[in-house]
């Protein structure tokens, strides 16, 4: 809470009386500052309050009504004149050019000197700061017992409370973590731009500006990987008491994720023993074997250090699977030259998408699906074999390969143009995705709802393409012939996908 002009004007302590502009009274005092200076402006940097005996404002009305337009100009509150039996009253012309600028003039009267004056002020400024350092210290502990209660949604929750702002928290990926509200304001998109830009991705802490708010954005990390951002949007500017809560806060959040990193390593660890065994031809009981239901997609990935990669992969598993169960019951195993990872049977596929996280450790990934524990050594064998340069699965090659392999691009340019050229035109003209939109459809069997899902729209949207899509092409999504025709021809190249991986 600032003191203001008419706080001290009332403060029974002080003989002191306002005698003009009293629609300034409300302004907070920054300071009270003595001066007899006849142009202090140099001096000031505004929000003081001049306390003064008169001897600056010149001899004439013209000067002293342009000792008061400086000081208004300057920014100052108000000015305290001493009135005594020496000195007489205000002259008129400083109450008079005043009360037109709405700058408050107070009668500094009797046996009350500047000091008292002066010492009022900073009272209050002190007690306000012991004050502020009582909520901070007491926002500081009631995020620490959040931390230990119910983790990271408990400080976000005391972050904002304290702050009287909104928080995001974002995991690696830029996806919502917990957010306090929980909806999805459009201040939200803005820190997700800024940390998904990996050419200018913040470090530490930087402010971004939204409107009249500020936006503070902290990496949660110390050093290395960035564990993920928290991002607390508060009135512009941002005071230092904001910054500290929002450091410590981070602290608390980075020190969970730290942990939560260490335990998900540790578990890895202690059951990839098992999993080593089972991929090595071990027979073992199936309940031995925490993995997630089969089918799975087996992934071998050749290194040289095996368990430095296991590591390094149980951490990503989370940006490749989320924060999931699957994620908690997948597999990590080094073999004598390659770490082996049991996944989900998925498309697109997980294991694609781990040896891209890692391509920057491992030339390339092979590939293999097992039904259950008893196929796990064969599929390790066939996906050891099939591991080069990029990504490969052996279910997907073999015939395929070959058809691919055996038509020359001349040729595969002619069919391309022949099925989608239409489609690739009016997606060009126009600007929409449909030949991404039929990749998609066709990869889920032609099946609406699973397609709609995974593509993050209505199916109803979806429906609407496809039905473009066919008007367009001229062709019967339900005819057999022109399905079997459209996804020959989407998948005679390797296509971009929209989250960054490649349909091959």
């Amino acid at each position: 809470m600032t003191i203001t002009v008419r706080d001290i004007a009332a403060d029974p302590a002080l003989e002191v009386r306002a005698v003009a502009g009293h629609r300034g009274l409300d302004r907070p005092v920054r300071w009270a500052h003595v001066t007899e200076l006849h142009d202090p402006v140099h001096w000031l940097r505004g929000g003081e309050l001049v306390l003064t005996a008169g001897m600056g404002f010149g001899d004439t009305a013209d000067e002293r009504r342009a000792y008061v337009r400086r000081l208004h100009d300057a920014g100052c509150v108000g000015v305290g004149v001493a009135v005594d039996a020496w000195t007489g009253g205000v002259p008129d012309q400083i109450l008079a050019e005043a009360e037109r600028l709405g700058l408050p003039v107070l009668q500094v009267e009797g046996e009350t000197p500047f000091i008292a004056v002066v010492e009022t002020v900073a009272e209050h400024h002190a007690a306000e700061r012991t004050r502020e350092q009582s909520r901070v210290l007491a926002a500081q502990d009631a995020m620490a017992r959040a931390a230990l209660r119910t983790g990271p949604p408990g400080v976000m929750a005391e972050l904002a409370s304290a702050t009287h702002g909104q928080t995001l928290l974002l995991d690696r990926n830029g996806t919502t973590t917990a957010a306090v509200p929980g909806a999805e304001p459009p201040w939200h998109a803005l820190v997700r731009a800024s940390v998904l830009d990996r050419a200018r991705r913040p470090r530490g802490m930087t402010v971004l500006e939204d409107g009249e708010a500020a936006v503070l954005l902290q990496t949660l990390g110390s050093s290395g990987r960035v564990l993920g951002w928290l991002a607390l949007r508060s009135p512009s500017p941002v005071s230092p008491h904001t910054r500290m809560l929002a450091n410590d806060a981070a602290s608390l959040l980075a020190v969970d994720l730290l942990h939560s990193r260490r335990a998900r390593r540790t578990l890895y660890r202690e059951r990839a023993p098992l999993l080593r065994a089972a991929v090595l031809g071990t027979s073992l009981p199936a309940s031995l074997l925490t993995l997630p239901e089969p089918p799975w997609e087996v992934v071998c990935l050749p290194c040289a250090d095996p368990r430095a990669l296991l590591d390094e992969a149980a951490d990503t598993l989370v940006d490749v699977l989320g924060d999931t169960d699957a994620a908690r019951r997948a597999g990590l195993c080094g073999i004598d030259d390659a770490l082996v990872a049991v996944l989900p049977d998925h498309r697109p596929r997980h294991g694609e998408r781990l040896w891209t996280a890692l391509s920057g450790l491992v030339p390339g990934a092979g590939a293999c699906g097992a039904r259950g524990p008893a196929e796990l050594a064969s599929a390790v064998d066939r996906a050891r074999h099939a591991a080069d340069e990029g990504y490969r699965h052996v279910d997907e090659a073999g015939a395929w390969e070959l058809l691919r392999s055996s038509v020359p691009p001349e040729g595969t340019r002619a069919f391309d143009q022949a099925v989608l050229g239409a489609l690739r035109e009016h997606d060009a003209r126009h600007g929409t995705d449909l030949v991404h939109t039929l990749r998609h459809y066709l990869d889920q069997g032609a099946q609406v709802e699973a397609t709609a899902r995974e593509l993050g729209v209505h199916r109803n949207t979806l429906r609407a393409r496809l039905r473009v899509a066919e008007r367009v092409m001229g062709r019967d999504l339900r005819d057999a012939r022109a399905r079997l025709e459209l996804w020959t021809a989407l998948n005679l190249e390797p296509m971009p996908c929209r989250d960054g991986t490649w349909h091959t």
